[in-house]
């Protein structure tokens, strides 16, 4: 299907042009979301190298940009080309989604006094933000692609992560580790939530090139 949805994008120049502002946003949402990470969990300071609110605006001006430009392609067009369009606006809303999360991660690390340390969830936490930052890299190359394979291999490989967002912050809600203080069990779980919507809205995106319009967001039937 997505491949069909491809077909018709490449044709079409203002589809064409739609489709290309999406992996505009996957790179700037990618970019806010490692500042953001280095931010909070790398520095001591909360010195934030990237305009990361002049950022978020950009993505949501490609977003405005984007249902403008499959609006106006289908009021001539007409329904032939609906569930294409429609499944881009879908697509670009989670990727809208993206940029939101890595700005609250920033302001986060801007009112977290110094580095923010995971105590005894801190290797599970390092694997979570390597799969994510994966993922970003790996969703982009499947969508641009069309890959359904490289697409349920990432669904795959990563299905682990959403759990181990939600145990971790479950561990860290109970007290697992009372060595951690309670400002940093606070961020930590904000935290770990935070990942787990930036995985989830990825892979809703990777959904996209294995699914029909109707099932962009939900798991392949065959899995």
């Amino acid at each position: 299907m997505f491949r069909k949805w491809l077909a018709i994008f490449k044709k079409d120049t203002l589809m064409d042009r739609a489709y290309q502002r999406s992996f505009e946003m996957l790179d700037i949402t990618r970019e806010m979301f490692l500042e953001a990470k280095d931010s909070l969990r790398q520095r001591e300071d909360s010195e934030i190298d990237l305009e990361i609110k002049n950022k978020d605006k950009e993505v949501n001006s490609y977003e405005r940009e984007v249902r403008r430009m499959v609006f106006n392609h289908l009021a001539v067009q007409g329904t032939t080309d609906l569930p294409s369009g429609l499944a881009l606006v879908s697509i670009i809303i989670d990727m809208e989604r993206l940029g939101d999360y890595a700005k609250n991660m920033v302001e986060l690390a801007m009112d977290h006094p110094g580095k923010l340390q995971g105590g005894s969830y801190e290797e599970v936490i390092i694997r979570i933000e390597d799969a994510v930052g994966d993922s970003f890299i790996k969703t982009r190359q499947c969508f641009m692609k069309g890959d359904d394979v490289l697409a349920l291999e990432l669904l795959d490989k990563y299905a682990w992560v959403n759990d181990a967002c939600d145990d971790t912050a479950v561990a860290i809600v109970q007290e697992e580790d009372k060595s951690v203080r309670s400002g940093d069990a606070a961020a930590l779980a904000l935290y770990v939530r935070w990942l787990k919507r930036v995985n989830s809205h990825l892979r809703n995106i990777t959904t996209s090139v294995v699914n029909p319009f109707d099932r962009i967001g939900f798991q392949p039937k065959n899995k």
